[in-house]
């Protein structure tokens, strides 16, 4: 296989890889899906397909392509994320280190090796809350075209591989330096563990990958639409003022965004363009087609191939 597509049925992923498992429950979608395609799955637990694709993509080590992601939905993911792991998995291998602890030895090795899995997990329970309370809502302000000055994502980036590493470094002291009396309870959370460290890269590889580089392309485009109102011209704008009949590729990619239903902030959001510049690339389209509505377009879209029939959601 070479990467998921929305023909695909989930029964499919988890075959191909189930570590994929964790990444569908965030998205929120319910178990009992069947064999219906990704696309009616997505449709009915009101998740954003081409999101959903790019992340099982990443995941799996498939070809994926953000410029269709919906950075709202990702958020929504990575909060769900959050919550798991602070919620769900840390506290269970906790008790369970704790039980095993327990059950072999007490001493001040074991009570200094249950110190430093608290210290970790407050290390990340702090970066979780700060993603939560300041990185999330930052990047929500940019999606309502609110760009602040004194913060970017880039201040955000890079934090996230010495996380994983302590972890793992819990884990080398357990396995080549501690010895207990009895070890099968040990060795379970060991595995628990190690199955979190791959979880949380994964988590981190999501973000790296995916939600930082979209930030990054919506922060460029508010800042050159902050240009382009201060009197500075870009290329962008230099395209949308094109007087040409024929649509420019940006052009044809608002069509589509229209003929699929989506409004004028879900397709800055789709593109990394500010709202501005789609209101002034549509009013550039009507003034080269003659067509104003909506429905207008969705006509032109699909007789001239921007979108197929069956992608069109009847109004």
């Amino acid at each position: 296989m070479e990467r998921y597509t929305r023909s695909n049925n989930i029964r499919e992923l988890i075959r191909d890889n189930a570590l994929l498992l964790p990444a569908i429950s965030r998205f929120d979608i319910a178990f009992g899906f069947g064999d219906s395609p990704l696309s009616e799955v997505c449709n009915k637990n009101n998740v954003d397909v081409s999101t959903f694709l790019c992340v099982c993509n990443l995941l799996s080590g498939y070809q994926y392509n953000i410029d269709d992601i919906s950075l709202t939905s990702l958020i929504g993911y990575l909060k769900r994320a959050h919550s798991f792991f602070l919620d769900v998995s840390i506290p269970r291998i906790r008790r369970n280190l704790i039980e095993a602890i327990h059950c072999t030895d007490t001493n001040e090795v074991t009570l200094l090796l249950v110190k430093f899995f608290d210290n970790y997990v407050e290390e990340v329970r702090k970066h979780m809350e700060y993603e939560n309370e300041v990185v999330f809502r930052y990047v929500e302000r940019l999606l309502d075209n609110n760009l602040d000055s004194q913060f970017g994502i880039d201040k955000f980036s890079g934090n996230h591989n010495h996380m994983a590493a302590k972890l793992n470094e819990l884990k080398d002291i357990f396995i080549y330096h501690y010895k207990p009396k009895e070890s099968a309870r040990l060795s379970a959370v060991l595995f628990d563990i190690i199955m979190c460290e791959r979880d949380l890269i994964s988590h981190f590889e999501v973000e790296n990958k995916l939600f930082i580089p979209a930030v990054k392309k919506i922060e460029k485009a508010l800042r050159q639409s902050a240009e382009n109102a201060s009197g500075k011209i870009t290329s962008d704008d230099a395209e949308a003022d094109d007087a040409s009949e024929t649509l420019s590729t940006r052009e044809k990619d608002v069509v589509r965004g229209v003929a699929l239903g989506k409004s004028n902030k879900e397709i800055a959001e789709m593109l990394f363009i500010s709202v501005h510049t789609v209101t002034t690339h549509r009013k550039n389209i009507s003034a080269k087609l003659g067509i104003h509505s909506p429905a207008g377009l969705t006509i032109y879209a699909i007789l001239n191939n921007i979108v197929d029939i069956n992608e069109v959601t009847p109004a």
